[in-house]
């Protein structure tokens, strides 16, 4: 193992952007995310590349979109009411098959709500957001290590794919320090951006031109269909998620992100109590690791959705399950976070229920 070095989350994801090749980056204020970009606008002059504070959100993921369709690799970061301004680009980069990668740190809401942890953006990262028939690959880190692994990725993912890519963090991971080790991470084989608009002479004389107009309803639709051959490959191939003590487990809770790491914890406790508890926590939230998880609902008994929400994730979980074990939901809202306490109260009343 290589030098450990202490860090917050929110800066780690920074640095990962640099050491990743990302040389663009435009953003706006907002908590508690502000370090991603403090830390940029310091480091990003240091190798060459371009940080802009723009005027506003909506102006930053059009400076995204331009500096994607140039051939550079761009990020963007903000929190709920930001990525909400932030839609109407986001689709327009999955429409025009964009790569870039945009991070979340989440906010509780609705409306503007508290800068307090909270993962109730999980529909608008999964589900679109935006307008039209779109998919982001959306990640969630779920440690600060992690956080540097996936977004080293996630620019090659972006660019494989030539789609948006989503970091879904929430206000936990952005704001605790733990120790990092940068590390080299194995690239994946690129394809050539022969795509970018960079000049006719660099294209023997062809003209490229980047797009998500199309006025005649049959070429649009052949187009939405090649969108969503795309995300049918990216289904196939970039499930992830992580395992643990599910082989005997009688119910098995299914979260992600900072909650997957509370509920590591009560499950420790119930095993200790003699209760089958595993834990599937997702990496990919979309694509949801269905494909992962099918091994198993034969197995266990139940599932236990947990997250700090209203019930988003959950909502695929049991698309997934289709009725063939009972889904159970514990979520808390407003930035509260549930605690190893409250999951084990909850464990024990299913199981009790049986």
């Amino acid at each position: 193992m290589g030098e450990r070095i202490l860090m917050k989350g929110n800066e780690v994801i920074a640095e990962a952007a640099i050491r990743a090749g990302c040389r663009y980056f435009f953003g706006y204020p907002i908590t508690p995310q502000n370090e991603i970009p403090e830390y940029l606008s310091w480091r990003m002059p240091q190798v060459g590349g371009s940080f802009v504070q723009a005027e506003s959100e909506v102006a930053a993921i059009n400076m995204v979109y331009g500096a994607a369709g140039a051939g550079g690799r761009v990020m963007t970061s903000s929190s709920g009411p930001g990525i909400s301004l932030k839609q109407e680009g986001i689709s327009f980069l999955a429409a025009a098959e964009l790569p870039a990668v945009i991070v979340n740190i989440m906010r509780c809401g609705p409306g503007l709500g508290g800068i307090q942890p909270s993962q109730s953006d999980y529909f608008q990262a999964v589900k679109g957001g935006g307008h039209g028939d779109y998919r982001l690959v959306v990640l969630a880190p779920a440690s600060v290590q992690e956080a540097y692994d996936l977004v080293i990725e996630a620019f090659d993912i972006a660019d494989i794919y030539r789609n948006p890519v989503m970091i879904l963090g929430d206000g936990i991971l952005g704001q605790m320090m733990e120790p990092v080790e940068f590390r080299e991470i194995k690239p994946r084989d690129l394809p050539c951006k022969d795509w970018i608009t960079n000049g006719r002479k660099n294209h023997g004389g062809k003209k490229n031109i980047i797009n998500s107009l199309f006025l005649d309803p049959p070429i649009f639709e052949q187009h939405n269909l090649k969108l969503q051959k795309k995300y049918k490959d990216i289904s196939a191939s970039e499930q992830r998620a992580e395992i643990i003590d599910c082989e005997d487990a009688d119910l098995v809770i299914v979260a992600y992100g900072s909650t997957a790491r509370i509920a590591k914890t009560a499950i420790a406790d119930l095993r200790h109590k003699g209760l089958k508890v595993g834990l599937f926590r997702l990496i990919s939230l979309w694509p949801f690791p269905s494909d992962l998880l099918e091994s198993l609902i034969s197995k266990a008994k139940g599932f236990l959705a947990v997250e700090m929400s209203a019930g988003q994730m959950v909502e695929d979980l049991r698309l997934c399950v289709e009725g063939r074990k009972p889904v159970h939901f514990y979520g808390r809202m407003g930035g509260m976070v549930p605690t190893p306490e409250e999951i084990a109260k909850k464990v024990a009343e299913i199981i009790n229920g049986w």
